[in-house]
């Protein structure tokens, strides 16, 4: 079986697999009040907002689209990382440069790009001081994922290749990465064309589930879609990729001008995961907890660490 991938934070380990994501507005123009009212949550409903996600999004497919063009036989892992993170950041230094009531925008990476190989699902950012990451080689399946915040407004994206692999009509890509890769697609244009108001996250589970078999592979447990929220990209409002017995999440209805990114996993095995032995370089900051840091050094980081 091939080596374990590191994949920190949520390390696990697969059969042949497949991911995509893609962030989703629900667009219509609700009635409500203007976008200086201060009581009014601002939402795609504002053209201000809308803008914001846009230019996000522009920047993330452009740091997506120049990963996926140095990911080749021989790249290093965690120079694509770093490739991704530079561009995001460079592109956001060019935009919203003027302060807004004395402040400037903040803006930036919203998730760490994060190349995971193989069996190994997401969150794959090694440090420059992890030595063991192999180099890319043909044929593997590579799972890229960037996201961009602009003002606190989140885009993200994830998009997978096979390294070396160039499918024609004459030699198109056959086998389980075939069917991974087109079950990913499928499930993803059906989970997008879910999200209506009035539909439920149920219907989008179940509607996945009939994509997976159709395709003779499974959908990866434990994988969920959230509501994104300002400053937050893992809201409570989720969807289920798959539902069994140890995890189920409580039927909600989609509402209008709601944005979600949708993760679509699938798998040429089971769909089960299991914790790799890397150590954990993704963390996230719980932001229900507050703690006066004493040290300087520890302020010093506390501000030096992007924290979106």
């Amino acid at each position: 079986s091939p080596p374990v991938v590191y994949a920190p934070c949520c390390s696990r380990k697969l059969p042949r697999l497949i991911r995509h994501k893609a962030a989703y507005m629900q667009v219509e123009v609700s009635p409500g009040g203007r976008e200086d009212d201060p009581n009014v949550d601002a939402d795609v409903s504002h053209s201000d907002v809308c803008t914001k996600y846009r230019e996000a999004a522009k920047i993330v497919n452009l740091a997506l689209q120049g990963i996926l063009l140095k990911a080749q036989a021989g790249a290093s892992i965690v120079e694509l990382c770093k490739f991704g993170d530079g561009i995001i950041a460079q592109k956001c230094a060019t935009i919203f440069q003027k302060k807004v009531k004395g402040k400037y925008i903040e803006k930036g990476v919203a998730f760490p790009t994060c190349v995971s190989v193989n069996e190994c699902v997401c969150h794959n950012c090694p440090l420059e001081s992890d030595q063991d990451q192999p180099l890319l080689k043909d044929g593997d399946v590579v799972k890229v994922d960037v996201g961009c915040y602009i003002d606190g407004y989140i885009s993200v994206a994830a998009h997978t290749i096979v390294v070396g692999s160039k499918a024609t009509p004459e030699c198109p890509i056959t086998g389980q990465k075939a069917d991974v890769l087109m079950a990913a697609h499928v499930a993803s244009e059906v989970a997008v064309k879910l999200l209506r108001p009035g539909n439920t996250n149920s219907q989008v589970t179940q509607a996945l589930a009939k994509v997976a078999d159709a395709y003779g592979v499974n959908v990866v447990t434990g994988v969920l879609s959230h509501k994104l929220k300002r400053f937050v990209i893992d809201g409570n409002k989720v969807i289920l990729m798959h539902e069994d017995v140890d995890q189920k999440v409580e039927t909600q209805t989609f509402e209008l001008n709601e944005v979600y990114s949708v993760d679509i996993v699938m798998s040429s095995g089971d769909g089960k995961l299991r914790e790799a032995q890397s150590r954990t370089t993704v963390f996230k900051r719980a932001v229900d907890k507050n703690y006066r840091l004493k040290m300087r050094a520890s302020r010093y980081l506390f501000n030096e660490v992007c924290l979106p």
